[in-house]
């Protein structure tokens, strides 16, 4: 049936006005907008935002591997007013949650984070990102924002995202109402990939603190095995080895022990990136922490970035068992550390609690160091040795993890492919 013209009309003017009507309120009433975009994405599914890019909601539900946050209505909040993570010995109460990895349609490079929360005085909230690279390894963490974008350094193919809040004046909290991302790929000059992983001399101090808990939510045991690095870049999820450290002795001991906590002195001191990479004090050079540089040349007046007088060069925190088992050392010293997550070869991921790593492949040879549960190792080449009987069941076959540095494949998961030794 046909309309009148007059009727005809009528409607048209009322779908117009409705229409306007819409767009008004989607200028006017950004939250509602908002509201409808998150409801539409929610639980981090993938909605195309524009052409070539991928954008979606994070996840702010806590589950077990995150730390003092709690989810209520209207967002994420601090769960509590615990002290902050151990070894930054900081009273300033703090949380993360990291959520599921996003799964992107194509690889990027770059990934923008829409924050909106409330923050009183005195609190933050900061976004990071990172991807898992073409190796199946993971970047770094970096700092994301509508401002200033993360560029990865590399294409990625999943992308994590971890939300911290630190609280305010009083102990006040801020709310994460929502964190909205896009995942783009912009050009950059990429650093060439290092043949193998970078290695410096750096002071080391024993953590302790036992009871306390790190910055990543383990609480520490008596005779524990990891690492603090004053970066959180490099801070590994709960139980996981992802950014793990080579730490050795003047007398030749070694541990390979994962980074779960963030310290000494600074928190945002990634000394072992290039200075035009690296997050703070640019001004220093690749491999010398600020509290070093602090403590033995007055750098920043001689204080850290909580403006706290740096009373020795730390630049890595050793747990209890990696300071007296792994290395054997008794007293704070200058050790060699090793950061393998920058090196590209096989993984191999360690499936019990503790790995002796020995001079040759058989438990015959006597043992040069420790490797920590879920400690990830950087496999250089693979020969046959004596069989052992392990978590991965029986094999003949040691993976070689530096000069005479040696462990048995049955205990450990490797990833990726591995070549046989041709050299000693």
């Amino acid at each position: 049936m046909r309309l009148p013209a007059r009727r005809c009309r009528r409607v048209h003017l009322a779908v117009v006005a409705i229409a306007v009507l819409a767009a008004v309120a989607v200028v006017t009433f950004p939250a509602i907008a908002r509201a409808g975009a998150q409801q539409g994405a929610q639980d981090g599914a993938a909605t195309g935002a524009g052409a070539g890019d991928t954008t979606w909601f994070a996840g702010l539900t806590p589950d077990w591997d995150d730390t003092n946050v709690r989810s209520e209505a209207g967002g994420l909040r601090l769960n509590g007013n615990p002290p902050g993570p151990a070894s930054t010995r900081t009273d300033q109460p703090q949380g993360m949650l990291l959520t599921p990895p996003h799964r992107l349609a194509e690889p990027r490079n770059q990934v923008v984070a829409e924050l909106v929360a409330d923050q009183p005085a005195g609190s933050t909230v900061a976004i990071d990102v990172r991807g898992t690279r073409e190796n199946g390894s993971w970047t770094e963490w970096v700092p994301a924002s509508t401002k200033e974008p993360a560029v990865l350094d590399a294409a990625v193919a999943t992308v994590q995202t971890r939300v911290l809040l630190r609280s305010g004046d009083g102990g006040a909290s801020p709310r994460v109402r929502s964190v909205r991302l896009s995942a783009h790929t912009v050009a950059q000059t990429l650093a060439a990939v290092p043949l193998s992983a970078p290695s410096y001399r750096v002071f080391a101090t024993r953590e302790g603190l036992v009871g306390g808990t790190t910055a990543n939510g383990h609480v520490i045991r008596p005779r524990d095995h990891f690492v603090a690095l004053p970066s959180r870049r490099a801070l590994a999820p709960r139980g996981s080895g992802d950014y793990t450290v080579k730490v050795c002795s003047d007398h030749g001991r070694c541990e390979w022990a994962p980074v779960w906590d963030v310290g000494p002195w600074n928190t945002t001191d990634d000394y072992w990136n290039s200075p035009h990479a690296r997050q703070s004090w640019r001004d220093l050079p690749q491999g010398r922490p600020q509290a070093q540089a602090a403590h033995n040349d007055g750098h920043n007046r001689g204080r850290d970035q909580y403006d706290r007088q740096v009373r020795n060069p730390a630049g890595i925190d050793l747990a209890d068992g990696t300071f007296w088992d792994g290395l054997g050392l008794r007293n704070n010293s200058w050790v060699t550390v090793t950061y393998l997550w920058a090196d590209g070869g096989p993984l191999g991921i360690v499936r019990m609690p503790l790995l002796h790593v020995r001079g040759g492949p058989g438990t015959h040879h006597p043992p040069v160091g420790l490797a920590a549960q879920r400690a990830t190792l950087r496999v250089e080449c693979t020969v046959i040795g004596q069989a052992v009987t392990g978590t991965h069941g029986v094999t003949d076959r040691w993976l070689r993890i530096g000069p005479q540095q040696y462990v048995s494949a049955a205990h450990v998961a490797l990833q990726g492919a591995d070549a046989p030794c041709t050299t000693p």
